[in-house]
């Protein structure tokens, strides 16, 4: 059991100067004494201000893509310099404004508790404002071939907030750069790590626009899944002690 631990919570960002600030001023950072909270932007190659908003608004480490690479690269970079930063357990929520940073320390508790390695927000656990019934019907399907092909249910194989434990930091691969949803949960279940979903509160973007286009959605993605499903991986021995608090401790956290 560890008494005090560190965690980054980084942020993927491509031109999201509307929204940015306003996410990272919501990010908890003193929720329980025995947890130092860090904020890292992974700016993916933005044109507009996003860098200078998040250094105004509070923001501790800065890593810039020379150009847009993707948001799957994003994500890579960012657990590649939470690991680097010291980080005993990563947080990654989309900078769009469309997750609930104040639910942070609720996708952090299962790990705290040594329930799980790795946490999914879960929207269709939780609620849901202004969904279109494409994008919901696109939520339903990409997270039904996940379930089918790990053989366990899943709620939301798509969200954009979710943390991982030091070892599923360290273990993650991520092989395509346009998304990283699907194959980085196949990758980290099939290795063997523990995952749980918690429900959290979701509201579609007001500001800025998002980066999915359909097309180049499915010609990506699905090829990216089949890719993972036929690479052979290595179980991990998992040391499920790494971020247990103690039952108080880990209630404090959650409460």
């Amino acid at each position: 059991m560890k008494q005090q631990q560190k965690v980054i919570v980084f942020l993927p960002a491509h031109n999201e100067e509307a929204s940015i600030a306003d996410v990272i001023s919501r990010i908890p950072r003193r929720f329980d004494p025995r947890v130092q909270v860090e904020v890292l932007l992974i700016d993916d190659g933005s044109t507009d201000r996003t860098v200078s908003v998040a250094r105004k608004a509070g923001v501790d480490h800065v890593v810039s893509h020379p150009w847009n690479r993707g948001l799957g690269a994003a994500v890579r970079r960012g657990l590649e310099e939470s690991v680097r930063l010291g980080a005993d357990i990563a947080v990654m929520i989309d900078a769009d404004n469309e997750y609930p940073p104040e639910q942070i320390p609720d996708i952090l508790a299962p790990i705290f508790a040594g329930e799980a390695d790795y946490t999914m927000g879960s929207r269709f656990l939780g609620q849901i404002q202004g969904m279109k019934l494409h994008r919901r019907l696109g939520n339903y399907f990409f997270t039904l071939v996940q379930s089918i092909l790990l053989r366990t249910w899943i709620y939301d194989g798509q969200s954009g907030m979710r943390a991982f434990s030091r070892q599923a930091m360290e273990q993650a691969e991520i092989i395509h750069d346009y998304n990283y949803a699907q194959v980085l949960t196949l990758n980290l279940v099939r290795k063997g790590f523990r995952m749980k979903e918690v429900p959290i509160r979701y509201q579609v973007r007001k500001k800025g626009q998002s980066f999915i286009k359909f097309r180049a959605y499915i010609t990506s993605v699905i090829p990216a899944i089949m890719r993972e499903m036929s690479r052979p991986v290595r179980k991990v021995e998992i040391d499920r002690e790494a971020h247990r608090f103690a039952a108080d401790q880990a209630e404090a956290v959650s409460s």
